[in-house]
């Protein structure tokens, strides 16, 4: 509910039919399917104790032999990564099965199988409002997998401020070092004033036939 997205982004797709080649004892399909998504978070309770939910991707995988013939193998979901950078995910498949060989040769040769009504029931239902949520009696068989390439940005307003406040500092220290490094050099030239002052009197005060008798020894 903290999430909302422009009224131009697309939240659901379909790729495209790609054929799968064996990898040793996997069928495996490359899809390189490219998609974009923009979200944003309005943060509603300030509370120490909410954590915000990320937004969670499900998929559905599908298969379509020479017949045309269509079946589902498998449902799963991500949870969109918390960190920005570069994420590859393996996420674990499954399907709803029926008991029985029937079944089973339906499904081989008419094609078709027990679907989900709900995609969201891969997780929590979205009409779900109790406490706990039983799968008893639902019964499943794994699929494989599917792996995510996610490459995730974030920004945000409160980045922004930091960054300007860690330039101000460093601002700041860069005018203070420069100062300091200012008055040091002055100091250190008041210094070889006053020395060469004193050098001044303390010549003055001699007397001038031992100045001179200096000068001419040199």
């Amino acid at each position: 509910p903290e999430w909302s997205s422009p009224a131009s982004q697309q939240l659901s797709g379909v790729t495209q039919t790609c054929a799968t080649k064996a990898v040793g004892w996997d069928n495996v399909a490359y899809f390189c399917y490219l998609f974009s998504l923009e979200m944003f978070f309005t943060q509603g309770d300030e509370s120490e104790d909410s954590l915000p939910q990320w937004p969670v991707l499900y998929f559905e995988v599908l298969s379509l032999d020479s017949w045309q013939r269509y079946r589902v193998e498998g449902y799963g979901s991500l949870v969109l990564p918390a960190s920005p950078g570069l994420h590859m995910l393996t996420i674990p498949t499954w399907r709803p099965v029926e008991l029985g060989t029937v079944a089973e040769l339906r499904r081989f040769f008419i094609g078709g199988s027990p679907e989900l009504e709900d995609l969201t029931y891969v997780r929590i239902p979205s009409t779900f409002k109790g406490e706990r949520l039983s799968r008893l009696g639902f019964r499943t068989q794994a699929t494989g997998s599917v792996t995510f390439r996610l490459c995730c940005l974030h920004q945000s307003r409160a980045f922004l401020e930091t960054s300007a406040l860690r330039q101000r500092v460093q601002s700041a220290l860069d005018r203070l070092g420069g100062a300091s490094q200012q008055s040091s050099v002055c100091s250190v030239l008041e210094a070889f004033q006053r020395a060469r002052r004193r050098m001044q009197e303390a010549r003055e005060s001699l007397p001038q036939d031992l100045i001179s008798t200096s000068a001419s020894v040199l």
